[in-house]
């Protein structure tokens, strides 16, 4: 199996009603690195947390899930961040957070993350995305960007998840430019349409497609939530079955994950697509970003 890293920001998570609420954990890379680790691949996750009580918990969280936490650094004042997911009949989602403080903003500030970067390059995959480079100061963009390189530069494949999330930037033309600078260290790109056209006004997924590609990513699945996906050659994908969703939350990680523990086994792109749907399908019918195991998780493969 491959050797991964997922690098970015996970948080402790709310996720039910103002009368029930559950605690968990989950953020957009995060999830992806336990979609990964479930389907049997070694899967390391890069970030910082505090010394809180909390953070202990989510470490001791993620390594019950497979999890790989020797570069999950320990900040010693900032701690972990939060967030809590609402959701509405059509089991469409919300988020409230309170992360401004949070330790992954200051992954590049410790003294620690030269060793862990050294470790990071080595991966087979490294997975990052537009929210791991929206939580940095700028030189801490510039930092994950030249970890991204060094990855690259030894033979590792880069995936990039284009995740815009307006309040974390400062303008929609910063988050463009640092978007397209990430886009040209990627292989493999997992945009969401819905965001290309929020960020900077693309018309189709074609559109988003080709301008992905001619940045330098070979291969660009375009998500499009209900309606599939566009496939690298321009084929549809359409998800194999209609549903009826409790909590969308975590959907597009879920698809990444299924995706990309497909490609990493060596599945044709078609296939790992379905294996992305099938995993998302699922995702969507129980609550939280990461919901627990059961007898119909679809991680087998191939």
């Amino acid at each position: 199996m491959a050797r991964i890293v997922c690098l970015g920001e996970a948080m402790v998570e709310l996720s039910g009603s103002a009368d029930a609420w559950s605690v968990g954990f989950g953020g957009d890379t995060l999830n992806t690195a336990i979609h990964l680790a479930r389907a049997g691949h070694h899967v390391a996750y890069m970030t910082a947390l505090g010394t809180d009580a909390f953070s202990e918990g989510l470490r001791t969280a993620w390594s019950a899930e497979g999890i790989d936490c020797g570069l999950v650094l320990r900040h010693p004042t900032r701690q972990a961040g939060l967030y809590a997911i609402t959701t509405d009949p059509s089991g469409e989602r919300s988020f409230t957070y309170w992360r401004e403080a949070s330790a992954a903003r200051a992954l590049f500030e410790l003294e620690a993350v030269d060793g862990a970067m050294d470790v990071a390059e080595t991966a087979d995959l490294l997975c990052f995305s537009l929210i791991s480079l929206a939580i940095l100061p700028p030189q801490g963009r510039q930092d994950l960007l030249r970890l991204v390189g060094r990855v690259r530069d030894r033979g590792g494949l880069v995936a990039f998840d284009g995740n815009y999330r307006p309040r974390l930037w400062e303008s929609p033309e910063a988050a463009v430019q640092i978007r397209d600078k990430a886009i040209a260290f990627a292989d493999i790109g997992l945009p969401t349409f819905e965001d290309e056209a929020a960020l900077d006004g693309a018309g189709s997924p074609q559109e988003v497609a080709a301008h992905w590609q001619r940045l330098g990513c070979s291969e660009v699945v375009v998500k499009l939530g209900a309606e599939g996906c566009l496939l690298p050659g321009g084929e549809a994908c359409p998800v194999p079955s209609t549903l009826r969703p409790v909590d969308t939350s975590g959907a597009g990680d879920a698809f990444n994950g299924g995706y990309l523990a497909a490609r990493m086994q060596g599945i044709a792109v078609s296939e790992a697509a379905l294996a992305g749907h099938r995993l998302a399908g699922w995702n969507v019918m129980r609550r939280g970003a990461i919901p627990p195991l059961d007898e119909a998780a679809p991680y087998a493969l191939g």
